[in-house]
């Protein structure tokens, strides 16, 4: 059993900067790819990012690319958000997810039904 706890959410102004955190309580932290979702009200849970479960090779919605980093220190079994140049469209609660199975496509690494594990999330709120 894996146990996923998000941290760092909060409220922010448009333009500002927020880090997630996904803290994990599993041995074998390092062989589980990584993703963070999010779903804001109303609207199904959506992709967000990806990475694998050795640290490399990421992957993004496009929607946050170029403002959202992932990554993952196997040593502290956490994974990270660092979210950037935030908008109010990116309000919505942020869930990490971790998935033992390790290659995926690109299609099915985006779906909610390829993760094995799910934190309870954390709110972000991004005022105008």
């Amino acid at each position: 059993q894996v146990q996923l706890v998000e941290s760092g959410g909060g409220l922010v102004q448009a333009g500002g900067s927020l880090r997630l955190s996904c803290a994990a309580s599993v041995r074998t932290f390092s062989s589980y790819a990584m993703g963070w979702f999010r779903q804001a009200p109303g609207k199904e849970r959506e992709f967000v990012a990806r990475i694998r479960s050795s640290g490399g090779n990421t992957h993004y919605a496009d929607s946050v690319k170029g403002r959202f980093t992932i990554s993952k220190d196997n040593a502290k079994k956490t994974v990270y958000l660092q979210m950037n140049n935030l908008k109010p469209e990116d309000t919505a609660v942020y869930y990490c997810a971790a998935d033992m199975t390790l290659a995926r496509s690109i299609v099915t690494m985006k779906t909610v039904a390829s993760y094995d594990y799910w934190g309870q999330g954390t709110q972000v709120t991004v005022s105008s």
